[in-house]
């Protein structure tokens, strides 16, 4: 039996302990957040239907022609569209409202019944 393995040594301070890891900065990310996709425009639309959508629009905007959306609630908003994009739409009217895509139920030119 070895009575020295457990004893400390003769200078009265404890043994040093093996030096840290040395660890190098890194920015502090933030975790991953899923992306966020409206129920209308998913990336697996079909691309003609959505070509002929963007051709669509690209009208009316040219043509300034006056058109109603109406909403999923039922509210209409009446109005020549601006411009668009993904998600949305912007309508010159009384005032300039932005419309998300997914809340628009149909839309028609102001003329037409629209039924």
């Amino acid at each position: 039996m070895s009575s020295h393995a457990n004893q400390q040594p003769s200078s009265g301070k404890p043994a040093a302990t093996p030096p840290a890891p040395v660890q190098t900065r890194t920015r502090n990310r933030p975790a991953p957040v899923s992306p966020f996709r409206l129920t209308a425009h998913s990336p697996e639309q079909d691309p003609l239907q959505r070509q002929a959508e963007l051709f669509y629009l690209q009208k009316q905007i040219q043509a300034q022609t006056p058109m109603v959306l109406v909403l999923e609630d039922g509210e209409q908003i009446e109005g020549c569209i601006e411009w668009y994009d993904r998600n949305t739409l912007k309508v010159r009217g009384r005032a300039k409202t932005l419309v998300y895509k997914s809340a628009i139920k149909y839309m028609y030119k102001q003329g037409d019944s629209g039924r």
